[in-house]
């Protein structure tokens, strides 16, 4: 989440008015994240999440993240439902720019998660993968290892090393992993970028699992092993946490128990979820505007989680 866009109180007034919402009261920037902007709205009927599409993502696909929403929700998800407008539309345009407003869920993403907390984030994972097997949209994950090798190379290796000096060093890594990326391993829709800020908690239970602009068709242990490599580590990437490891993978599997062929490629799979985030945030890092309300991530955090799965291997998830 982020603020690119500002819109003034009239204009918000006048988007809220679509909706059978009440009357708009407050309207608040949030200025985490890099990819859209975001307001946290308070109307007359109660608080809700507007976002503006900005970057990364096509209006043509807006119907099948915000259908996924719907979908979970009513399977039983912890998830926002979308708010649909007096015409049954799910998104609208203001300034040329889609916007949709979302469920707000209570709940506070955690700092500093502990294992209970992961834990009930593995078993909440697991339920919107089982949930999510029957949905009718699909969408290819443009963020799969070759795709973010290929973003890798365009940003070239004298702008990578302009970030870090050894960051330039992953470009021949990435072509390793993709060469040996597994194919064959069970497939739902994924949410692919479950970090603690894209997970609301109640104490230890989860109450909402939040921004699914990322999600596709993929791999469920590929989207296990995004979520550990999220988890299980400080926020330099340097700091491994066994206990936090252990418990989302034991919460995923208390309700979906993983094949002999997944828990294998979970070291694999890991790395590919670092060589996304490396390459993202270097590209992000290179390309976000200097007067942006949004603050760069560090590429070389998920360089150091990489080198980690790489040393470890399958001893990392037991």
């Amino acid at each position: 989440m982020a603020v690119y866009t500002h819109l003034g109180a009239e204009e918000l007034a006048r988007l809220i008015a679509h909706y059978d919402v009440g009357e708009l009261v407050s309207a608040k920037g949030i200025a985490e994240g890099v990819s859209n902007s975001n307001w946290l709205v308070e109307t007359t009927f109660g608080r809700f999440i507007l976002t503006m599409y900005e970057r990364r993502i096509d209006v043509a696909q807006l119907p099948f993240f915000l259908g996924l929403l719907d979908h979970l929700a009513e399977g039983g998800c912890a998830v926002p439902a979308t708010i649909h407008d007096r015409d049954g539309a799910a998104f609208r345009e203001v300034d040329g720019k889609a916007v949709a407003l979302i469920e707000f869920l209570p709940g506070v993403s955690p700092n500093e998660p502990t294992p209970d907390q992961a834990r009930a984030v593995g078993a909440a994972l697991a339920k919107v993968h089982l949930a999510a097997q029957d949905y009718d949209g699909s969408r290819r994950n443009d963020l799969a290892p070759a795709d973010t090798a290929d973003i890798l190379q365009r940003c070239g290796a004298d702008a990578l090393a302009t970030i870090d000096p050894h960051l330039s060093e992953v470009i021949d890594r990435a072509a390793d992993l993709v060469k040996n990326w597994p194919a064959d391993l069970p497939t739902s829709v994924i949410h692919s970028d479950l970090f603690p800020d894209n997970v609301l908690m109640l104490g230890h239970e989860v109450s909402g699992f939040i921004d699914f602009y990322f999600a596709a068709n993929d791999m469920m242990a590929y989207d296990l092993a995004v979520t550990h490599a999220a988890w299980s580590f400080g926020r330099t990437g340097a700091d491994f946490d066994a206990d936090v490891s252990r418990a989302l993978v034991e919460g995923y599997e208390s309700v979906r128990p993983l094949d002999d062929a997944e828990r294998d490629a979970l070291p694999l799979l890991a790395q590919g979820a670092c060589l996304r985030f490396v390459a993202s945030r270097a590209e992000d890092w290179l390309d976000t505007p200097a007067d942006a309300q949004v603050l760069r991530k560090d590429p070389m955090d998920f360089v150091r989680r990489w080198d980690f799965y790489a040393d470890k291997g399958t001893a990392a998830f037991d």
